[in-house]
Parts: C-alpha cells; sequence; structure tokens
C-alpha cells in the first residue's frame, strides 16, 4: 500500500523544493501590477501578470526602503525577489525584495486612451452632471445579485431609511458580457422613472472592473436621465464610469449613504426644528403676554375712572387747602377787627361820655366845636354817658386870649 501523507506535509516537501532550487531564490519577473493592495500593516499585496499569465507577490514593510514610488494599477515594473511557498494556502507567490518601474501596462494604456477621448467630447463636463436628489425613495441597482456589493446596499438602506424602494437589476459584472448586461440593467432602471441609481460591484483587479471601462458603459451612463452615482471597486479604484457618472462614490457602502438619506437623522432635525419652533414660540408668547401686561397697566393708568378719581382727591385736596386757607384769613381778619375795634373803642364819643364828657350839638344836629358856633337863647343838645340833656344857651363866654 503507498504511504499516505498530510496536507502540511506535502507543502513542506514542495517549500523544500523551492528553496533548493537556485533560480527560484534570485529571480527578477517583468509584469503589469493588477489588483494592488497596501495593508495597513505596511505591506504591499498584488499581482504580476502579462498575456498568458499572473503571479501573486507581495512586498513586506521592511524590503519597501528601495520603493521611491507608489505601485498603481496598470504599472509596467520589474520585481526582483525570490519565489517561495506559502505553507499554510499551499500556494507559491513572489516576494519582493526591489521593485523597478518600466512603464504602464497595455490594459492601463488603453483605460488613459479611452479616458482622454471621452474627456474631450465633454463627457465628464460637470455642466452634463445631474444633482443628486436629497430625499430620494426609489434607489435602482445595477449589479451583481450575489456579492459583498448588493448586501452592503441594502445593508446600509434599510438602516438610514426603511421606507425606501430599493429595485435591483441583476447584471454581470465581470466577463466579456458583462459591458452588456450592465448597459441593459441602466437602460431598462431609467425607463422606470427612479430617483436615482447606483451602478457598480466591489473590488478586484484592473482586469475585473474592466467591464466599467468600456465605451458602451460610459454612453449609457451619459445618456440617462436618472442621475447616477458609480460605486467601482474600492476608493482607490478609478473607473471611466466614474468620470462618467453624475456622483462617485469610493464603495458601494457609500453610494448607498449617499443616495438615501438617513431618516433617523432627518427625524431628529425635525425634532431640532420642532424645539427650536417651539422656544421661539413661547419666547415670542411671552413677550406679547409682557408687553400685553404693560398696555393693561398703562390703560390702568390712563382710566377715565381712574383720572375721575385722580381729579376729585385733587379737589378734594384744594377744597381742603382753601378751608385751611380761609380759616387762618378768618382768623387774621379777626385779630384785626380786634386791633381796630379797640383802636375805634378808643376813640368812640361814647368811650370819652363815660368818663364824663359830654358830646354837643346844635339844633341842626352838628356838633357844637366852639362857642363861636352858639348864640343865647339857642337851644343845644348834650348827650352824656347816661343820657341826653335838653338845655337853652343863657349866655356866651368866650375864653379870654
Amino acid at each position: 500500500m503507498a504511504s499516505i501523507y498530510s496536507v502540511a506535509q506535502v507543502n513542506s516537501y514542495i517549500k523544500n523544493m523551492f528553496v533548493q532550487d537556485y533560480l527560484l531564490s534570485r529571480i527578477s519577473v517583468r509584469g503589469e501590477v493588477s489588483n494592488c493592495k497596501y495593508h495597513t500593516s505596511g505591506h504591499i499585496y498584488f499581482t504580476l501578470k502579462d498575456k498568458s499569465g499572473a503571479l501573486s507577490a507581495v512586498m513586506f514593510a521592511g524590503q519597501r526602503k528601495g520603493l521611491n514610488f507608489r505601485l498603481q494599477e496598470g504599472q509596467k515594473v520589474i520585481v526582483t525577489g525570490s519565489v517561495d511557498v506559502y505553507e499554510r494556502d499551499g500556494r507559491y507567490q513572489m516576494y519582493a525584495r526591489e521593485i523597478k518601474k518600466e512603464g504602464i501596462g497595455d490594459l492601463f494604456e488603453k483605460f488613459q486612451k479611452l479616458r482622454d477621448e471621452l474627456e474631450e467630447m465633454g463627457m465628464f463636463a460637470p455642466e452634463y452632471k445631474q444633482p443628486i436628489p436629497r430625499y430620494a425613495m426609489t434607489v435602482g441597482v445595477v449589479t451583481a445579485s450575489t456579492g459583498a456589493a448588493v448586501r452592503d446596499i441594502m445593508n446600509i438602506s434599510a438602516r438610514r431609511n426603511p421606507y425606501v424602494q430599493l429595485i435591483l437589476y441583476p447584471a454581470l459584472v465581470q466577463g466579456e458580457q458583462a459591458k452588456y448586461s450592465i448597459v441593459k440593467g441602466i437602460r431598462t432602471l431609467d425607463s422606470m422613472g427612479l430617483d436615482v441609481m447606483i451602478v457598480g460591484r466591489g473590488g478586484g483587479s484592473i482586469e475585473d472592473l474592466w467591464a466599467f471601462n468600456e465605451e458602451i458603459v460610459a454612453r449609457a451612463i451619459f445618456e440617462c436621465s436618472t442621475p447616477v452615482i458609480s460605486a467601482v471597486g474600492h476608493e482607490t479604484d478609478v473607473t471611466i464610469a466614474d468620470y462618467v457618472a453624475d456622483l462617485r462614490a469610493p464603495t458601494p457602502s457609500a453610494a448607498a449613504e449617499l443616495a438615501v438619506f438617513d431618516y433617523r437623522q432627518f427625524q431628529g432635525q425635525m425634532q431640532r426644528y420642532r424645539d427650536v419652533l417651539t422656544g421661539s414660540m413661547n419666547r415670542c408668547t411671552e413677550k406679547k403676554r409682557y408687553e400685553l401686561e404693560q398696555r393693561r397697566l398703562r390703560l390702568q393708568v390712563y382710566h377715565p375712572q381712574r383720572q375721575l378719581n385722580e381729579k376729585k382727591q385733587h379737589l378734594a385736596d384744594i377744597e381742603e387747602r382753601m378751608g385751611i386757607l380761609m380759616e387762618q384769613k378768618l382768623v387774621d381778619r379777626r385779630h384785626r377787627l380786634a386791633l381796630i375795634s379797640g383802636r375805634l373803642q378808643a376813640l368812640s364819643p361814647l368811650s370819652r361820655l363815660s368818663k364824663g364828657f359830654g358830646f354837643v350839638t346844635g339844633e341842626d344836629g352838628k356838633r357844637v366845636e366852639s362857642v363861636q358856633q352858639t348864640a343865647g337863647g339857642q337851644n343845644l343838645t348834650i348827650r352824656l354817658a347816661d343820657g341826653t340833656l335838653e338845655t337853652k344857651v343863657t349866655e356866651v363866654i368866650p375864653l379870654e386870649k
């Protein structure tokens, strides 16, 4: 019975064969760079290819010191290193120690030529770009029915807005017939009057993404009346479809975020607007209430009844003041009257009569002040304090001087 070996033993045996081969320990390979990826660890993973084959390669971070340019899709390079077996996966690959740039690959040259031609035609001009609707409700998707791209779009769309309708056209995105399938998908969804359309696929090498570099796909996107978001490959992958589309998304996930507005964020924003409006209305109401109270107080101040009460009070005050002034005047006048009365009393003839004097008047009732006013036989009236005497002049004796 033949010997039976484990997978690890077989891989180890093959690895030893590679190690013992002197040619494979130091070899230079010319090829075109494809499927290039810079890992976060600093390693560079890529594929060297030509018209008839492909070779996986890796350059570890410790070997990148001599690399004075950034490795990109389509570059023609000469890679020097060793070919060895990666035992865990049972596959061989080239471990690069040095990479020199030689030129650009055939596919990349074809890409650049078509890009320049379409740009000269004006197909990339910004004036032809359609705006992406902010609140799209129907979103068309042209991509493979299986794969990470469609799942990412569905998951992100459902998370951001469950009310958005996704319409998938399951297109071929790789291979010779892919370009025709993509064009048919674009035209089919465009006829449905959707709000926006996503055209794309997941990442891959330049060959995998080549369907989106075809001229008929570019023209279908350019002629589409529905706004188109391209989402081809990863962020570093750029295709002709990206240039023609109305908006480029670095990944299918990003395309879903650009096409589908975040309903929860929208709700939050509406709530913030509602709070702002409510606060503004409350402040306005409070302000008007305050102004109304101020006007009510002013009306109270100028109310006719208040004015009338104030006038009554004013009249009462004047009346009181007039009473006080009149009383003061009366006291003053009484005092003056008393003084005048005293003076009149002192000058009154009756006062003198009470002291023994008399008041003599003639027959005409006039006061007799001199003997010259009398004559013998003339009747005189003498008024005393306690009565009146009627007398007759018997003799007039003037005072000797």
